[in-house]
């Protein structure tokens, strides 16, 4: 027969009609022969690899930046200068410049994440094995062999291994919130379901991954490997390209541009010097190579990278003591620029434990407070008051009725309350235990002897029980859904008596069952019942039991927020993050929870049906004001984050399931859940998080926004530095007739400063400095300020003002000791060219120390928490030092061609250089006053 299962829609089809088109009977299965036929032609059930990235490779990837390109090829002129010329024991320039090449690099690949896993940690959550009926007997094989046609045998605690069509169920449940979010488990039917809904409302259909929690079923197999739920999920995580970060684009950015002025300049300097000096010879152009890589040195910010990696490490650290674990460590600075934090509710927002808040009887309303499983909280009266009298005692006996008719288990671990089995049951047995009703006393009263499993057709469960109290008797007690529980009912309990169910208060029951719901509240009804003891035997037990039933109550729950979410989202908020709710819950419960954590849900919440009839402007316009939706699918959490980003925005997208995860990958920062999160989610986010608290994802906005801000201070100090260093040397060339700097014998090039000074000043002198700025505290008022715009660069337009007006003033300065360090010029010395060099390189050492002070704030005064950071004293200190060891220890004065220095010599560079500081807070006296007059 003709297999054309790849056109049927399996859940909108009759379980028959699906039977026939995979070509397979109910009863006997498929054949072996069939099974094997299939298998050739469908392949393996299992989801697809991805190869894996060898260790080499991920190892050259880190030597992909423009920066370290230059400091490469740096690297390569400066040894091929010392292979023809031989001036010194070793290639000093050389050994330098790519020690700090290979120190980044090693530091990149040691910080950056494993490789991909999310396809492993997909193949781990699928069954291993699954039971069939194949030839007509009921077969274990191997889940990668099962193919569309199999009849599948599902039972409680079984992982289902592929998409199936219920064709058969018995109170079967799966829990499905890892696939589509919704929190509790589901019940399945083998009912058609004739119009087009979402994955979460397939209630005939079983997905591979799920795991079965209730009863027990049998299923058609109508899709295997990629072409299940999961495998579309991996299929989509496989397509989504990796995100880069601003602040990734931004270094990317900054690294061509100084490679573009690195080039223009050289090529304009080289030029001018090879057609005025008339420069021939192979010697003179290697004289002029050594310029160009001068201009490389002095322009690249050598320990741009590798403080760059450092200081997103110790970021990194202190979000790890938050409980946030960064995986991927660029993407630090990206929580930091959020504007939006989309969210999913369960387990994230909420608690994804089920919780009792009201039980409804007779006599009136009784709240209980407390979340998730542990079992304290307050029991209270509706209004206030005590609960006594008959409200006590139709309380008791209907939480006692509800504890008895489950099968879920509670139990404490290692301080945990925990519950195995369904969590609606689990929330009942909680809620006894609130009112005082211990196991032990109901276990020894109440002997349970038979039960009526619960079934989608009568949506009921019962349990019948021995009385010890009254021998004579049995007790059945039902619970189930409210309107159908109701109908078999015929009394009521009142106070301690039993009184018939008038048409009037079956009315007033199912208005209050109403009003439950409007709170979100998922409500079932409980009652019972006497039966003679002689009549009944555990064989003879099946729904007539469930008949003139005697009401007891209603029951209301729900998966509570979490205690801390309410006010992280009011720190959200106020720091001008935006967050959304997105869910696979039902949307009156996602828009009641949105609302009591302050999530603006203007009593509506946009469900995914709506979204797939979204053309995208309309969709592009929805989500810049819509905040809560509900009922969505992967692909839509998908379109809602694209859209997001398309309207600008940066958005933090938090997840814990297997349908987070291209979401969370596509989103420019992923957070997961440490604790409840899928391997899946995990693997794809760039964040965990170890606690599951919506609070520490703010908390981590926080510190994020702290690291970026001290990112953009240290590439303040930095490239002010450069820039002043490419100044020197431009100027110095330029001028060098001006002041005096010609060399021994009037011909020839003479450089400012040497190539091997500049890389001591950008990797030694410069480096701790931009450490200890990366530690900076943080300011006070970060959190009050509106995330920054994504069209803004990291590096501003008054950064640029500020860095060239820097820049300038250490140029004109060091060159004037210079000129004050040489015989002629403006200024008549009588130094030699060595000391001369040395003068100047000891001046811009001065000059960054400065700097650094300045760094720390464009408009803010240098002077105002001056003291704050002892590292950064300890890094200026630590600075001088190894200033000093370079000036007089005589191996270093080998290396970087310096002489000794007079204590009038340091004073003299340490005061010409202090003029950058004094000038710069003139320039901030400017910018304030000039923000203060807007």
């Amino acid at each position: 027969m003709t297999i054309e299962h790849d056109q049927i829609v399996p859940y909108r089809q009759s379980a028959n009609e699906v039977l026939t088109a995979l070509g397979t009977d109910a009863r006997t299965g498929l054949s072996e022969k069939e099974a094997q036929a299939r298998l050739e032609r469908y392949g393996k059930n299992e989801l697809t690899a991805e190869k894996p990235v060898t260790a080499w490779r991920k190892f050259l990837a880190q030597f992909q930046d423009m920066l370290v390109i230059l400091l490469l090829f740096a690297t390569l002129i400066s040894a091929g200068l010392w292979l023809y010329e031989r001036d010194s024991a070793l290639p000093y320039e050389a050994i330098a410049i790519f020690a700090v090449v290979l120190l980044n690099a090693v530091m990149g690949y040691v910080q950056q994440s494993r490789a991909e896993e999310a396809m492993a940690a997909l193949r781990q959550m699928t069954a291993a094995h699954a039971n069939v009926i194949r030839d007509g007997t009921r077969q274990s094989i191997p889940a990668a062999d099962i193919v569309p046609g199999d009849i599948i045998i599902i039972e409680e605690g079984n992982t289902v291994p592929a998409d199936a069509r219920v064709i058969q169920s018995t109170a079967l449940q799966t829990a499905e919130a890892a696939l589509t979010g919704e929190s509790l488990p589901v019940l399945k039917d083998n009912l058609t379901i004739t119009e087009e809904v979402g994955l979460g409302d397939r209630d005939n259909m079983i997905f591979s991954g799920t795991v079965a929690v209730y009863g027990h079923g049998r299923a058609v197999v109508t899709a295997t490997g990629m072409q299940t739920e999961m495998g579309r999920i991996a299929g989509m995580l496989k397509e989504t390209p990796v995100e880069t970060t601003p602040l990734q684009e931004e270094l990317h950015r900054v690294g061509k541009l100084l490679g573009i002025v690195v080039i223009a300049i050289a090529v304009v300097i080289i030029s001018t010097i090879i057609l005025v000096e008339d420069v021939r010879g192979f010697s003179a152009l290697f004289d002029v190579l050594i310029l160009g890589v001068a201009l490389a040195v002095a322009a690249v910010p050598e320990s741009l990278p590798a403080v760059v990696t450092v200081v997103l490490s110790l970021g990194v650290q202190r979000m790890a003591q938050k409980n946030a674990i960064v995986r991927h460590l660029a993407a630090v600075e990206t929580l930091g620029s959020a504007n939006v934090i989309a969210s999913d509710k369960t387990g994230t927002l909420t608690k994804n434990e089920m919780t009792v808040l009201a039980v409804v009887t007779a006599s009136g309303r009784v709240n209980l407070d407390g979340t998730g499983y542990a079992p304290e909280g307050e029991v209270r009266r509706e209004g206030g008051g005590k609960i006594d009298g008959a409200l006590e005692f139709e309380f008791v006996r209907a939480l006692a009725a509800a504890d008895r008719a489950s099968n879920a288990v509670l139990h404490e671990r290692d301080g945990r309350w925990m519950v195995h089995g369904d969590p609606t049951e689990g929330a009942l047995i909680v809620a006894a235990r609130k009112a005082g009703l211990e196991a032990e006393v109901l276990n020894a009263r109440l002997e349970r002897i038979g039960e009526v499993p619960f079934s989608s057709e009568r949506k009921l469960m019962s349990t019948v029980h021995t009385d010890t109290e009254q021998k004579e008797r049995l007790l059945a007690f039902t619970k189930g859904a409210p309107d159908v529980l109701l109908a078999r009912c015929t009394q009521e309990l009142v106070g301690e008596e039993i009184k018939p169910l008038t048409a009037e208060r079956r009315a007033e029951i199912l208005k209050k069952n109403e009003e439950l719901a409007g709170e979100a509240l998922r409500t079932i009804a409980v009652a019972f019942r006497t039966l003679p003891k002689d009549e009944f035997t555990q064989e003879e037990l099946d729904e007539d039991v469930e008949k003139e039933l005697i009401f007891l109550g209603l029951i209301g729950m729900i998966d509570p927020p979490r205690r801390e979410a309410k006010d992280a989202v009011a720190r959200a908020m106020s720091a001008g993050v935006r967050p959304i709710m997105i869910t696979g819950d039902h949307p009156k419960t996602a828009t009641v929870i949105a609302e009591s954590l302050g999530i603006p849900a203007h009593g509506k919440a946009v469900t995914g049906t709506e979204l797939e009839k979204m053309p995208q402007e309309e969709l592009d316009q929805t989500v810049q004001t819509v905040s809560v939706y509900a009922r969505v699918n992967p692909e839509h959490k998908l379109r809602i984050v694209e859209a997001l980003k398309r309207t600008g925005a940066i958005v933090a997208m938090t997840g814990d399931g297997v349908n987070d995860a291209p979401a969370l990958k596509t989103a420019d920062i992923g957070i997961a859940m440490g604790i409840t999160g899928t391997d899946v989610s995990k693997e794809a986010s760039d964040v965990v998080l170890a606690d599951d608290n919506f609070a520490t994802i703010v908390g981590a906005v926080e510190e994020g926004r702290a690291i970026f801000s001290n990112i953009r201070k240290f590439l303040r100090y930095l490239l002010s530095s450069n820039l002043g260093e490419v100044m020197i040397m431009f100027f110095g060339l330029l001028l060098a007739d001006v002041i005096g700097l010609t060399a021994n014998g009037g011909t020839g090039i003479v450089l400012p400063l040497l190539a091997t000074q500049i890389l001591w000043i950008n990797l030694i002198s410069d480096g701790p400095p931009a450490l200890a700025l990366g530690v900076d505290p943080a300011d006070p008022g970060l959190m009050r300020e509106p995330p920054r715009p994504r069209e803004e660069g990291v590096i501003t337009r008054s950064m640029w003002v500020g860095n060239l007006f820097t820049g300038a003033i250490m140029a004109a300065g060091t060159l004037l000791v210079l000129d004050a360090s040489l015989p002629g010029g403006l200024i008549e010395g009588s130094g030699n060219l060595q000391y001369a060099q040395t003068m100047a390189f000891n001046t811009v050492v001065f000059f960054s120390l400065f700097v650094v002070f300045n760094a720390r704030s464009d408009k803010q005064s240098a002077f105002v928490g001056l003291f704050s950071n002892k590292w950064l004293w300890g890094a200026v200190l630590l600075s001088l030092l190894l200033q000093v060891a370079v000036i007089y220890i005589p191996f270093l004065q080998q290396a970087f061609s310096t002489v000794s220095l007079s204590p009038g010599d340091w004073l003299l560079c340490a005061a010409v250089a202090s003029s950058v500081l004094w000038l710069r807070e003139l320039s901030k006296i400017v910018v304030r006053a000039r923000e203060n007059r807007t």
